[in-house]
């Protein structure tokens, strides 16, 4: 429909001096607005839809510049919600311009008879919300005010343009353009000299097409950024064939994976792969021109290790050295300064060759800022460039920019939502915001948004929104609000899931690093489509949880509390398990469990390199036992960490926990000697103890054999194994020696009783349960025996010992126990840290690269030993300078 068509319609839509009286009042008419206005409809609700464009179509009306195009494959980057409309377009291309994302969205309103419920041209003023008829009231700049009782921001993560912050920008004679507000008549630069302004996406998609016509092109760039060749063209045969054999399949897939796209989670980690394994991974995601198969599907740490995010970035820097000719160009163009995927990569057509033309000058701005703009161009602390043209292609301002800019929002009691974002965006779920009632964000900030496949996201929110609004209606509620507990909970969440990643190492849009004076924090939910879809469904099972409901006529509801209190990881595991339906461990009895226990860690990585491994046998308290030693890359002799596997006195061996050896290796640069003592029930109590002990002093005694340091040994343990640290060094005491310089007990048991609240808290669902450790003590120790400090060390003398680092977590039926032993060690005199986990389950600690928001935690155990023997707590040298050696040591 031709714009001044629309436009008329709009503005006889509704009279003026009049308020329109709707359910649901909708700010926005792009991919969001219109599936709402839809679902809205089908829901039987009211609604009109308020836009300042001239038609539909969102970020996609207004972004026209030249080569804009979406950057996730057309046939994902579409509506799902009805599969007649999937078959009624086709896509010409893999990935679309934006005329044909825009002729798509136009289809859309006209198939399902939009248009009607929109008014064009139309700019929200204010927004409040009114106590007393629980409504919101909505002034507008054409037509009538409205009145609503829901209202919704579909206004786009990044639609609001960011102005220019150079001076003199007003005194500048020629044309000036922003990428993000391109004319919609296009603009002609034949002949003439342009500046382009910013290296983000718009700019790489321009720069190519405005060389091939500008008589000459300078591009000023701050920040470089990593862009992949898109390979456009139709879209690929076995994409196609995918969606064509099981549309449903795929779209669901799509909805439970991490970003929105229906691609597998990858299993293996860099480290497991030769070079020639990831370069040959590397070359075929470059070949695909995707962008989420190559920020997911080369190695699992990819996103969440520096180191395997180094190897991806090495690569992509060797591919921009190859095209570009020009040497000080390259480099320039080369990130150095974020890891891949901290900030949005973006998809290409011929963006680095575009250097080599010789009417295209690349001006680095870190060694050259731009001092000011004149009437005839820019000036650098060392050029001057005459222009006709200036472009500027420096961003949006992202994620909260278009909600604030819009209009201000007023909520319950006056409260001003500028005032409430003042120290950066509260949310609950990205949706909602306490003291806001019935105000709702379709990907707003604290949900996957910018980090997913956008469609996807939309539709999920959408239909959350429509089917909890829908839900109420049938029961009386009128209002819906998140309370402030929800909402903070939310929010901590949010910074956990942000240490998984390394967006954190960014200044980017994602963190509003972009937007001078804006509050820097990461917007975007990093933890994943799949599960962020979970949380929201388990918020409706679990009664609406977070909210307050109210009505006319109905009793208020509030089930107040946090959705999600685990770790974003320890989450994930914990569903895994849960999914994988298993037996409990104590009915599979004691071989059935260790067979099981085996072939579990066959399936896992060993760890990452150390400079050597090797293997022996010691003396025991009654023969020989098995060690495995790990040895740092760095020159020894190195402090000595004995080390006492998990198992609950009966699974598990010297290699058991070799992740988490090898992972402290490498943070302590300590040599560590793993221990495999005897089990139960075959030997039963004391064995375990004994043997912890008599390792720990042949240890010692042959320390220098081992390419130790003499002297002070350290004990170390996880769960049943922090028992045998915690007895050993009071056996260390009592039978006069060995010298033990620290201990570090992670999740430690420490006594027999089972009345503490971490045992009925935690009886259930966190793996290690309360019939577990019935069954590990009945097979280890006689109820007569328990008592006995070898077994239960808090019911020993904890005077005298050697400080100490106790480690528990929040959801571990141990918490209390392991609390109560450092609480007595502290009572005696005993120099000793605590840390306690929150989040976090019995095993989170030993799962190495798989529970990555235990890192921060084995950081500080690492320093903890450090101190404990005497040295600095930063290691000073790589410990993986050296290849790992296997060898045998007896």
């Amino acid at each position: 429909m031709p714009d001044a068509a629309v436009a008329a319609r709009a503005s006889n839509s509704t009279q003026s001096g009049t308020t329109q009286q709707v359910d649901v009042a909708v700010v926005g008419a792009g991919f969001a607005g219109l599936y709402l206005l839809h679902r809205l409809r089908k829901a039987g609700f009211s609604a009109v839809a308020l836009d300042e464009a001239a038609d539909v179509g969102g970020t996609w009306y207004w972004n026209r510049y030249p080569g804009a195009r979406c950057d996730i494959q057309t046939i994902d980057y579409s509506y799902t919600f009805d599969p007649e409309l999937e078959t009624a377009w086709t896509w010409s291309e893999k990935y679309a311009t934006q005329p044909e994302i825009l002729r798509y969205l136009g289809f859309v309103a006209d198939r399902y008879d939009l248009r009607r419920d929109i008014r064009f041209g139309t700019k929200v003023t204010q927004a409040t919300w009114n106590d007393a008829t629980s409504r919101w009231q909505i002034s507008t700049n054409n037509g009538a005010d409205v009145s609503c009782r829901h209202y919704i921001m579909a206004t786009g993560c990044l639609s609001a343009p960011k102005p220019p912050e150079i001076d003199g920008v007003k005194d500048f004679k020629g044309e000036v353009y922003f990428t993000g507000r391109w004319p919609h008549d296009g603009v002609n630069l034949s002949g003439k000299r342009v500046a382009v302004i910013g290296t983000g996406s718009s700019a790489i998609q321009s720069i190519p097409l405005i060389a091939e016509r500008a008589a000459h092109l300078t591009v000023f760039q701050r920040t470089p950024n990593f862009a992949l060749p898109a390979g456009n063209g139709p879209a690929p045969e076995d994409r196609k064939t995918y969606f064509q054999g099981d549309r449903a399949a795929y779209r669901e897939q799509a909805r439970q994976s991490m970003a929105g796209v229906p691609y597998p989670q990858q299993t293996v980690v860099s480290w497991q792969l030769s070079d020639a394994e990831r370069r040959e991974r590397f070359e075929r995601a470059w070949a695909a021109g995707d962008l989420v198969h190559i920020l997911t599907q080369l190695w699992a740490d990819q996103a969440v290790d520096i180191d395997g995010n180094r190897l991806v970035a090495d690569l992509i820097r060797e591919k921009i050295g190859a095209v570009v000719k020009d040497p000080e160009t390259a480099a320039a163009l080369a990130p150095h300064d974020h890891p891949f995927g901290a900030k949005r990569p973006c998809l290409d057509t011929n963006y680095y060759a575009t250097y080599n033309r010789p009417n295209v000058t690349l001006v680095n701005l870190r060694q050259e800022p731009i001092k000011g703009i004149t009437a005839s161009g820019i000036f650098t602390n060392g050029r001057k460039f005459d222009l006709d043209v200036i472009v500027f292609a420096t961003g949006f301002d992202a994620m909260t920019g278009a909600i604030r800019a819009v209009h201000p929002i007023t909520g319950r009691g006056g409260k001003s939502l500028s005032d409430v974002w003042a120290k950066g965006p509260e949310t609950y779920l990205g949706l909602t915001v306490a003291g806001f009632p019935n105000f709702f964000m379709i990907t707003g900030p604290g949900s996957p948004s910018v980090l997913s496949n956008m469609a996807v996201s939309i539709e999920q929110h959408v239909d959350w929104v429509v089917d909890r609004l829908a839900a109420l209606r049938e029961v009386g509620f009128t209002t819906i609000e998140p309370t402030e507990t929800a909402q903070a909970g939310w929010g901590r969440h949010m910074a956990d899931c942000s240490t998984l990643t390394l967006h954190r190492l960014a200044n980017t849009w994602y963190t509003g690093a972009n937007v001078p004076g804006k509050v820097q924090g990461l917007m975007p939910y990093t933890g994943g489509v799949g599960p962020y879809r979970s949380i929201c469904d388990e918020v409706v099972s679990r009664g609406m949880l977070g909210f307050r409901l109210t009505g006319p006529n109905v009793a208020t509801k509030c089930n107040d509390g946090e959705i999600v209190r685990l770790q974003p990881d320890v989450r994930l595991v914990m569903n895994l398990l849960a999914s994988l339906n298993l037996p409990p461990i104590e009915s599979m009895g004691a071989i059935g469990a260790r067979a099981f226990v085996n072939e579990f860690n066959k399936g896992r990585p060993f760890g990452r390199p150390v400079g050597e491994v090797g293997s022996g046998m010691l003396q025991g308290a009654d023969g020989p036992l098995p060690y495995k030693l790990y040895r740092p890359a760095t020159p020894g002799p190195h402090p000595v960490v004995v080390y006492f596997h998990g198992g609950g006195w009966v699974l598990g061996d010297e290699q058991s926990d070799e992740p988490f050896c090898r992972d402290m290796v490498r943070r302590t640069g300590m040599m560590f000697v793993s221990v495999g003592y005897r089990h139960a029930p075959e030997h039963r109590f004391p064995a375990a103890a004994e043997d912890g002990y008599a390792a720990t002093r042949w240890i010692a005694e042959h320390a220098a054999e081992l390419g130790g340091k003499p002297g002070p040994v350290l004990v170390a343990g996880w769960s049943a194994g922090g028992n045998i640290a915690a007895v050993t060094c009071q056996l260390a005491r009592d039978r006069g020696g060995p010298e033990i310089a620290g201990q570090l007990l992670i999740c430690p048991v420490t006594d027999c009783t089972f009345d503490r609240p971490s045992y009925n808290d935690n009886a259930t669902g966190y793996f290690l349960t309360l019939s577990l450790m019935y069954w590990f003590w009945d097979l280890y120790c006689s109820p007569a025996d328990r008592t006995d400090p070898r077994v239960s060390p808090l019911r020993g003398k904890v005077a005298g010992l050697p400080p100490a680092f106790v480690v528990t977590c929040e959801f571990d039926p141990l918490r209390d126990e392991g609390v109560a032993y450092a609480e007595a060690l502290a009572k005696a005199g005993v120099k000793v840290e605590q840390l306690k986990a929150q989040g976090h389950f019995h095993s989170s600690f030993v799962m190495v690269d798989v529970i990555i928001t235990g890192v921060a935690g084995r950081v500080k155990m690492a320093k903890a030993l450090r101190r404990f023997a005497g040295l600095p707590e930063e290691v000073e040298q790589d410990n993986v300078a050296a290849p790992e050696v296997n060898a045998a040591a007896n």
